[in-house]
């Protein structure tokens, strides 16, 4: 299970592609499969399980689209 819970706000994402950037594990990617309402492919993690919670994508983004939380374990 996850530590850590990355979230996008889909529809306002622009896909500038910043938060790729500075994710040290590299697992932030544009998801070419969904457009958003803005027109753009949106940014999606495609691998949850290593993310690291550093949460340099949040903070870069300059749309503020990204939130990191940290998972609760059992």
């Amino acid at each position: 299970m996850a530590k850590f819970l990355v979230k996008f706000d889909m529809d306002r994402c622009k896909s500038c592609d910043l938060c790729a950037s500075v994710c040290p594990k590299k697992i932030l990617k544009i998801n070419l499969n969904r457009i958003n309402r803005k027109g753009y492919h949106p940014m999606d993690i495609v691998d949850q399980e290593i993310c690291i919670g550093c949460a340099q994508c949040a903070t870069i983004c300059p749309d503020s689209v990204i939130s990191v939380y940290q998972v609760e374990s059992n």
